[in-house]
């Protein structure tokens, strides 16, 4: 079988939680799904950061687009740009089309509505809460070795929140109920305090 081609929006990878799991996830369950982005989304990620976190070094931009250039499985530099798009956002033009240039199986965005019509679309628009539920759905095992590997790094952190309370409060809650019994199962666990 295929592994599913997930193109990612720059509202999943402006968020510190949901780029842990879904770069984690990636790489434990060894050929899951392979991620896709664009240049432009890696532009819109590191703004965003920087909105949020205005006090962050200089080199924040070429740090984190090393970063997720290094763990994605290809960042699109180009792509025609001339596609039909239905959807409600002009915005996410780009993304629609960066999405058909790379083939992808799904989108991963926390704005899905503004594609419009999904049985239109050549791939499915998935938030990040539904990729990951269905990521456990497909293999448990991996997102239990995730959370311990989650669980070793954010405990070392004083003052961490919980892993399932970061991913609450990155809007992934019914992910977050699938990792509460992982966590007792290993001891109580604990999460990032900032870049969420």
């Amino acid at each position: 079988m295929r592994a599913s081609r997930v193109f990612v929006d720059s509202n999943v990878l402006a968020s510190k939680t949901l780029r842990d799991w879904l770069f984690l996830v990636q790489q434990d369950s060894g050929g899951m799904y392979s991620t896709y982005t664009s240049h432009d989304v890696l532009t819109e990620a590191v703004r965003v950061q920087r909105r949020r976190h205005p006090k962050l070094n200089g080199d924040l931009p070429a740090k984190m687009q090393a970063a997720l250039r290094k763990n994605m499985t290809e960042v699109l530099e180009d792509f025609p740009g001339d596609v039909v798009f239905g959807g409600t956002d002009p915005d996410d033009h780009h993304i629609h089309a960066a999405a058909l240039a790379c083939r992808a199986d799904i989108v991963l965005t926390s704005n899905g509505r503004d594609f419009g019509d999904p049985d239109a679309l050549d791939y499915e628009v998935l938030t990040p809460d539904e990729f990951l539920v269905l990521a456990d759905d497909s293999a448990p095992q991996v997102i239990r070795r995730v959370v311990l590997t989650q669980l070793e790094y954010w405990q070392r952190i004083e003052g961490a929140r919980s892993l399932d309370e970061a991913l609450v409060a990155a809007d992934c809650r019914k992910f977050a109920a699938r990792v509460r019994p992982y966590i007792l199962s290993v001891g109580s666990g604990f999460q990032e305090t900032s870049f969420s």
